[in-house]
């Protein structure tokens, strides 16, 4: 792999391994914000979120939706293309490690906004599959996240309900396991 390559995986992989970016993206799904919209929905700073979303931009994992005048200036407005994603190199073991800690964080995070008593599902595995099957659930997984994307409102549209959804699906390796 090059040293181009390289940086390229880094950038995906450091993109998303932080929770206020994946909350940057669940947001820019359902709209398009420039970063001070993004600011005040989220309770951050607006040089915060510029920093946060000039990392997800080079990424390639938002687009310029708009720029619109404002106040004599211009504002850019950004979105999320869900299918980004799959553009996104694995990166190594660490890498991975690093995305898989911010995004229980963020799953920690939302919990504790959980509507007490109300309905959902859990489903936690480490099973060994026939490869067809395994196929079939990665599907099955994709088709959940575009349908979960398509779907998505503004934050507090009415008559929609707040989700949280996270899903995080990978082979495992065979170590220390017989063949």
């Amino acid at each position: 792999m090059s040293a181009t390559e390289r940086r390229a995986e880094l950038s995906g992989m450091r993109a998303l391994a932080h929770p206020l970016r994946l909350r940057l993206l669940s947001l820019l799904t359902a709209r398009a914000l420039s970063a001070s919209e993004a600011a005040r929905e989220l309770g951050e700073s607006q040089a915060n979120i510029s920093y946060h979303m000039r990392h997800l931009l080079a990424a390639g994992l938002l687009e310029l939706a708009e720029e619109t005048s404002v106040r004599g200036g211009r504002a850019k407005r950004y979105r999320h293309d869900p299918a980004s994603g799959e553009s996104v190199p694995a990166g190594s073991l660490a890498d991975y490690a690093v995305l898989a800690s911010a995004v229980s964080e963020e799953l920690r995070r939302r919990s504790l906004e959980r509507v007490p008593g109300a309905p959902g599902a859990f489903s936690d595995a480490e099973v060994w599959l026939p490869p067809e099957a395994w196929q079939r659930v990665r599907e099955l997984a994709k088709e959940l996240g575009v349908l979960l994307h398509d779907a998505a409102q503004p934050p507090d549209t009415p008559g929609t309900v707040r989700a949280s959804a996270t899903l995080m699906m990978f082979e495992m390796a065979r170590k220390g396991t017989p063949e």
